[in-house]
């Protein structure tokens, strides 16, 4: 079972901020996930060859070629702001 304080200790890592029901609910919820792998962890699979998907998947991806890309006046044409022929951005910290 994972506990409160280990609850605590993921979501501050991952910068959430919780409300006590959450932290309780996130304990069940991930107590439950860590006993699925743990049941899985007692399977047999040495036979089993490894795979990246469950069903077969052929020529997925498109051939990566290079085409013009769109010009900048048009990609800057509805940026709120453009700073040295690029999107602005606010400084971190600024608010």
């Amino acid at each position: 079972m994972i506990d409160r304080a280990q609850v605590l200790h993921v979501a501050r890592l991952a910068r959430l901020d919780l409300t006590d029901d959450e932290v309780g609910a996130m304990s069940r919820e991930l107590s439950a996930v860590l006993d699925h792998i743990e049941k899985i962890g007692e399977l047999q699979l040495d036979d089993v060859p490894a795979t990246s998907h469950v069903i077969d998947v052929v020529n997925a991806l498109r051939q990566d070629e290079p085409v013009p890309s769109l010009p900048r006046e048009q990609a800057l044409a509805s940026a709120p702001e453009v700073v040295d022929d690029g999107f602005g951005v606010p400084s971190p910290g600024a608010s």
